[in-house]
């Protein structure tokens, strides 16, 4: 363990934002928390309370509840721990930045999953180049209290170390699965389309905007045309995808993708806002707002 975390940021150049990789994980430093800190997440915390409800998928909302979690202080990786070990076996482990993917992965495959320790500032509550605690402790540690969810993650982090070793672009299909599930992932509840992806519970606009605007897409899950797709860093989401249920998801993760990604590599991949006659359509996005380039 590093005794003295440190706040591991992207670089700002004159090409933008570079990332920063680190590999350290450290102890949680909660009482050197500022006051600031503190209420930047009381402030976040309340901000998403009053916009998921009816919003977010209920198994994040009850997930939520049953870890305490509120906006009284940011919560302590131990606490959430005990809970977390005794429910799915998960843990926490504290992290000064964004990892490198190996690494990222190998946590994941061994039921440890990377928080960053530190919060963004005052000037950055609304948007944020990385993930920082807020995004990470709140939009996804939720969901890991869900057996199956958390089996699928567990999956997903084993599936990341195998296609580590096969190649870029095998990695590149992979990351696009976990970018539009885990962080921007949508579910089809009872009473409707909810959101389960952590890009998109730790925003208020884009909480908003997935299920409310018309511009984007909102398509059926497909494995193969989801690993496929390109994607937005630094917008709303051209297309967001449905998941039926988190069983769905699992299922989809159990064959060997090895095959997957030799059929992948003879195919283009699909631009972000597309909509192929294929897909199963709930929402045909208008465009509105969209940038003509950018996809990655």
């Amino acid at each position: 363990m590093n005794a003295q975390p440190q706040r591991i940021e992207h670089q700002l150049t004159d090409k933008g934002y570079v990332p920063v990789y680190t590999t350290a994980v450290v102890e949680q430093p909660w009482s050197a928390y500022s006051a600031t800190d503190h209420q930047v997440w009381a402030q976040l915390f309340a901000r998403q309370q009053q916009i998921l409800p009816g919003r977010a998928s209920s198994a994040f909302l009850d997930a939520q509840r049953a870890m305490h979690m509120n906006a009284h202080e940011i919560p302590k990786f131990d606490d959430l721990n005990r809970t977390l070990r005794a429910t799915t076996g998960w843990e926490l482990v504290g992290v000064q930045g964004l990892l490198p993917e190996l690494d990222f992965f190998d946590h994941l495959a061994n039921r440890r999953f990377p928080v960053t320790w530190w919060i963004r500032t005052p000037e950055q509550m609304d948007y944020l180049s990385e993930p920082d605690l807020f995004h990470d402790l709140f939009g996804h540690v939720p969901l890991l209290m869900n057996p199956v969810f958390a089996d699928y993650m567990q999956a997903y982090g084993r599936g990341g170390v195998k296609a580590h070793g096969i190649g870029a672009d095998a990695l590149a299909n992979l990351t696009r699965l976990y970018w539009y599930t885990a962080e921007f992932g949508l579910i089809r509840d009872p009473d409707g389309l909810r959101i389960y992806g952590s890009g998109i519970l730790s925003s208020k606009g884009e909480s908003i905007h997935c299920l409310e605007s018309n511009a984007p897409n909102r398509i059926g899950f497909d494995l193969e045309r989801i690993m496929r797709t390109r994607y937005r860093i630094d917008t709303y989401q051209k297309t967001y995808f449905v998941i039926d249920s988190f069983e769905q998801l699992f299922d989809a993760t159990l064959p060997d993708f090895t095959p997957i990604y030799a059929r992948l590599a003879e195919q283009e991949s699909i631009p972000a806002g597309n909509v192929l006659d294929t897909d199963r359509v709930f929402n045909r996005g208008t465009g509105e707002g969209w940038l003509t380039d950018g996809d990655v």
